[in-house]
């Protein structure tokens, strides 16, 4: 078995009836979704719950998962320490996700708790479920600071672990909507709020969670939102899956949005298995594991025309669950032919980018492997000359030199450019006295 079915749900502690004390009942649609969909649990009868909360222990860089046999937590920072909840946890499955993370060199596991005590982000769900269904165990996780790219990769490992385990898993994603979307209520009004909750919930209706990662993170921060990257992971838990979408209701009654929706799986995704192999990229890819697994350079069983009679410069860009984890290049042809640029500067991006530590062969399976190929760098006398999405930038300054590739999510004008060239090649901000080259990039994935 494997996750068999998700559910993004909100926590508003006031839903529940000791701490709203009449005043739920203006929530009314929310408090009949959370039924709702506590009984469609229990109708499932899960072995296990992974439930995500924004509220449960929060690093920058690194997703917690609680440990341990079992924990409590109760609403007595809302003036109800009489209402409680004790759960057992699912150590077999966090101590799995401890395991295979620290094998892939993936930034979660069961490290640096701070608190055990249940937070209201897991409390507030469990307070109905547990009204219809209560013989599961539960995998209690935090979200992190990482990209929405990266709580998605960690949502396809949670699905991964729960099909080796043969779980009959449900995944629900704790997460309010926007907090600013009423002048009285208690975050104040941002028009950033309604225009995220609008995009969110008509995401959710279309079925097509992969949307949810193309979300700006300029919007998910003026939007004051705190449930996105959970609802990122159970995207990347579903990835795989066919699954069948259902929208429930969606309020801001106190100013902050509630939305629920939920997705049954039907079966697996078929994968495209006929898809053709960049030669470029395959260059890389096996230039990188032969050198990781025996440390001896790779030599290609045949060479490719194009590269052998090609002299460029040339990037290897390397990405593990959505982070970057190695980028070395030239940017004017090193070797006699393309096809030995592209193996040493695969080499070195797996093995000596200063910034990170050598790629280890338990990582290869989850890397994702870009080329790019570099025109000649043409000199320019203007800025004015450059396009942030066409050209990347060479800026030079005696003998201090800093490059930037074109087409760099968060880099959109060619001003940006050329700081982050300064800083890369330690030029000082208020330089002016600069040599600017372009070029044109071919991008191989």
């Amino acid at each position: 078995m494997s996750i068999v079915a998700g559910y993004i749900v909100p926590h508003p502690p006031i839903a529940v009836a000791e701490i709203g004390r009449g005043r739920e009942r203006e929530i009314q649609p929310t408090l009949d979704s959370f039924e709702k969909i506590a009984k469609d649990i229990a109708r499932i009868r899960p072995d296990t719950i992974v439930l995500t909360s924004p509220h449960s222990i929060l690093y920058r860089d690194y997703f917690h998962v609680s440990p341990g046999r079992a924990a409590t937590g109760d609403f007595g920072g809302f003036g109800v320490s009489q209402v409680s909840i004790t759960v057992s946890y699912d150590t077999e499955f966090s101590d799995a996700i401890d395991t295979i993370c620290n094998q892939r060199s993936f930034p979660a596991g069961v490290l640096g708790e701070q608190d055990k005590t249940l937070d209201h982000g897991t409390l507030v769900p469990l307070y109905f479920i547990r009204k219809q269904y209560t013989d599961f165990s539960l995998v209690r996780i935090g979200l992190s600071g990482l990209p929405l790219q990266t709580h998605h990769a960690f949502g396809r490992i949670l699905s991964e672990i729960s099909e080796k385990l043969g779980r009959r898993t449900v995944f629900v994603a704790s997460g309010d909507l926007a907090h600013c979307q009423k002048e009285d209520g208690p975050y104040g009004y941002r028009p950033e709020g309604p225009e995220y909750d609008k995009k969110l919930m008509n995401a959710l209706e279309s079925g097509d969670l992969e949307k949810l990662l193309t979300f700006d993170e300029t919007l998910l921060d003026r939007s004051m939102e705190c449930g996105h990257r959970s609802f990122c992971i159970l995207a990347g838990a579903l990835s795989d899956k066919l699954y069948q979408t259902k929208t429930y209701s969606h309020e801001a009654t106190f100013g902050v949005g509630y939305g629920f929706a939920s997705f049954h799986v039907e079966g697996a995704k078929k994968m495209n298995t006929h898809s053709t192999k960049d030669p470029y990229v395959e260059l890389a890819r096996n230039t990188i594991e032969t050198y990781v697994k025996t440390k001896e350079i790779y030599e290609p069983p045949t060479r490719w025309d194009e590269m052998e009679q090609t002299r460029a410069g040339a990037f290897v860009s390397i990405h593990s669950h959505g982070m970057l984890r190695g980028c070395i290049g030239t940017f004017l042809p090193t070797q006699d032919t393309l096809t030995d640029e592209i193996i040493q500067n695969a080499i070195s991006a797996s093995t000596r980018d200063p910034r990170f530590a050598p790629i280890s062969a338990n990582e290869l399976p989850f890397l994702d492997i870009h080329v790019d190929i570099l025109s000649e760098p043409e000199p320019i006398d203007s800025e004015n000359l450059l396009d942030a999405k066409r050209y990347g930038v060479i800026v030079a300054h005696g003998i201090k030199r800093g490059l930037l590739l074109p087409d760099l999510d968060g880099v959109d004008t060619p001003a940006q450019q050329i700081e982050i060239c300064k800083q890369k090649a330690g030029i000082h901000p208020d330089e002016t006295d600069l040599e600017l080259f372009r070029f044109e990039v071919v991008r191989h994935v």
